[in-house]
Parts: C-alpha cells; sequence; structure tokens
C-alpha cells in the first residue's frame, strides 16, 4: 500500500440492485414502478424541447417551484420542505446535518442497508436494534438516550409497515434528537406521519417520486419538517452544492404533483396485483410478510432462496436476494404489472415442479 492510500476512507459501500438491459426480460429486482409517469409529465418532457437555451443557465437553487408544488399538496408551506436528487440524497443530508452529537444514531438491523453507509462515511456511530421475530421493530428499543432514530415505514426489504400510533410513540419518547421516518413507500399502503408534524418539531419525513410516480430515473427525493431542520439541511446543501436538482426535475417533478388521480390510480393497480401475487405465491408454497410495500418479502417452505433467485434469473426474471444473516432464505419481489407477475408464477410453477 502507498503512503498517500493509507489516509482513504474505506467504508463497505451499498450495493444496488442488478440494472441488466435485454429484450423480454422481467425486472422485479430493484422496486421500480411497473407503469409510466403522467402524461402531465409527458406533455412538460415535450415542452422542454423548446426550452433548451435555459439548460445553459444555472437552475432555481431554491428549487422554487417544485417545492412550491409539494408544499402546496402536502398543505404545508415551503419552510418546510427539503428537495434533493433523489430521496438517497436527501437522507445523506439529512445524516451530515442531524447526527453529530457523538451517541450512537438507532435504526433496525434489517433495514434500507444504505444508513450504516451513511454513518460509516460521514464517521456517525450507530447501533442496530434487532427487529423481533416477526421482522417488527420493538419500540422499547428506542426509549434509551441516542444521537437520533432512523425508521424507514413500511420498511424495506421485509415490507412490513408500522401503525400512526406507533410512530408517534417513539417520535414522543425521542424530543431530545430528530427521527428520521423513510416513507419510500408509503403510497402503497402504510399511513403517513405528516399529521405528526404539527406536534413534534423534531421529525422529519422523507419521501420520493421514485416508487408510487414512476420516476426513479429522474432523481427526485424530499422531505418534510419544522422550518428550523428544513434551514438546517438547505444550510448543509448549500454549502456542498447549491444546484443539486436540474432544471427537467424541476419542472418534471412540478407537472407529476398536479396529476393526482392519475397517481393514485396507479398506487392502486399494484395494490391489487400485489395481493393477487401475494396469494398465488401462497398456493406456491411460499409464506409472504404483510406488504404495505410495492413489493413482498417472500420465503419458501422447502427450497431454498438462492436456488429459486438463480433459476429465475436463468429464465430472465430478476428478483432481490440478500446474502445476510436472519434473510438469507428470503427473496424480494417487486410487484410488477399483473402480465408480468402471472409469468413469474408460471415460471415458479416450472422451477417447483409443480
Amino acid at each position: 500500500m502507498k503512503a498517500w492510500e493509507k489516509n482513504f476512507r474505506r467504508v463497505e459501500p451499498y450495493t444496488p440492485g442488478e440494472q441488466p438491459e435485454f429484450s423480454d426480460m422481467i425486472k422485479l429486482n430493484t422496486n421500480e414502478n411497473p407503469y409510466p409517469p403522467s402524461p402531465k409529465v409527458a406533455e412538460a418532457a415535450a415542452g422542454l424541447c423548446g426550452e433548451t437555451g435555459k439548460f445553459r443557465l444555472y437552475p432555481d437553487f431554491k428549487a422554487g417551484a417544485l417545492v412550491d408544488a409539494l408544499a402546496g399538496y402536502y398543505g404545508l408551506s415551503g419552510e418546510q420542505v427539503f428537495v434533493g436528487v433523489g430521496s438517497d440524497d436527501v437522507l445523506s443530508v439529512a445524516f451530515l446535518t442531524f447526527f453529530n452529537s457523538g451517541r450512537p444514531v438507532l435504526f433496525p438491523d434489517i433495514t434500507y442497508s444504505f444508513y450504516d453507509v451513511w454513518a460509516q462515511v460521514y464517521g456517525i456511530p450507530y447501533e442496530r436494534p434487532a427487529l423481533d421475530g416477526d421482522f417488527r421493530i420493538r419500540r422499547e428499543d428506542y426509549y434509551r438516550e441516542n444521537g437520533g432514530i432512523v425508521i424507514a415505514n413500511p420498511n424495506a426489504p421485509t415490507s412490513v409497515a408500522e401503525g400512526l400510533g406507533f410512530i408517534e410513540d417513539i417520535v414522543r419518547h425521542n424530543q431530545e434528537s430528530v427521527v428520521v421516518v423513510d416513507e419510500a413507500y408509503v403510497d402503497f399502503g402504510g399511513t403517513s406521519a405528516l399529521p405528526l408534524l404539527s406536534k413534534y418539531e423534531n421529525l422529519l419525513i422523507v419521501q420520493t417520486f421514485s416508487k408510487s410516480r414512476s420516476m426513479a430515473g429522474v432523481r427526485i427525493g424530499y422531505a418534510m419538517g419544522h422550518p428550523t431542520l428544513i434551514r438546517a439541511m438547505n444550510d448543509v446543501k448549500y454549502s456542498i452544492n447549491s444546484y443539486t436538482m436540474n432544471y427537467p426535475s424541476l419542472l418534471l417533478g412540478a407537472a407529476a404533483i398536479k396529476d393526482d388521480t392519475y397517481f393514485k390510480e396507479c398506487c392502486e393497480k399494484i395494490i391489487r396485483t400485489r395481493e393477487w401475487a401475494k396469494d398465488a405465491l401462497c398456493g406456491l408454497g411460499f409464506a409472504c410478510l404483510e406488504s404495505s410495500a410495492n413489493f413482498l418479502f417472500a420465503t419458501h417452505e422447502s427450497m431454498p432462496a438462492k436456488k429459486i433467485f438463480a433459476a429465475l434469473k436463468e429464465r430472465g426474471i430478476f428478483v432481490r436476494y440478500f446474502d445476510r444473516p436472519r434473510i438469507e432464505n428470503y427473496l424480494r419481489i417487486t410487484v410488477g404489472t399483473q402480465e408480468q407477475m402471472e409469468k413469474l408464477g408460471k415460471a415458479l410453477a416450472e422451477i417447483l415442479g409443480q
């Protein structure tokens, strides 16, 4: 090792799902929405062709059009909304902004695996209280001194959601630190903690356009909270990169917010297909956790998950396998279109010899 290499920051990076590109594949491994964005987004995108002159200019560093659209949709003020390049960017800024006490940040042992990566990158101590045997949070594990709390609700990769009273109980017990609730999947059956914002100044809620609004490729995430929290996040953001949101993202994001009917129809279609797929999987010998997300977390009664994962991949069907303690025999299966899920069922029946 060269002398200057000794000063590198060493972390175990987050590993995203595969992004294969070939015809006829069925991609159910990264929780993308199988339906296109709102037609209003397509209209706005077409309009960009006549506005390329604006590409030479820096975008609005305050992201005013998008912030105002989100604030209006949720009944908040613009001072309560922060936007970033996907919810990963928003969460990263939150870690950097709020978790500086020297005390450990708490998040579950089985949850979104980027949390411990950010903690390592930013030198933040952390502890991971174990989920119980049913993959649920034990609220009493969060009744202690800490440097902050992060809870994905619904959780990933388990798909399990906790109710509003449960979340409020944790926030109420931790008013000396910031509690971040990551609601990336909340639109598929979870209950948002938004009603709690008026009661707790230490609560930050993070959501994304990547899942329910079918815009993973556009990269829009946002946080909602007390103006003091949002102001602090903006101060950090402006100290790193003032122009994080590009002009097309601001325009397309604001357009998506205007089409609430389409948004809700897409979510309902995914929920219906999810429940159909759950029943179909159970009929093949799988057990699925009760899902409030756009994916299922499933284990088979006799065939190892790793073997099923490999067999599906050979057939051009991609699901997510996690080679980690406690969940190494589970598959996370994104809910695709009804047709895709029917093809998945046929492939699984073949693999299982049914």
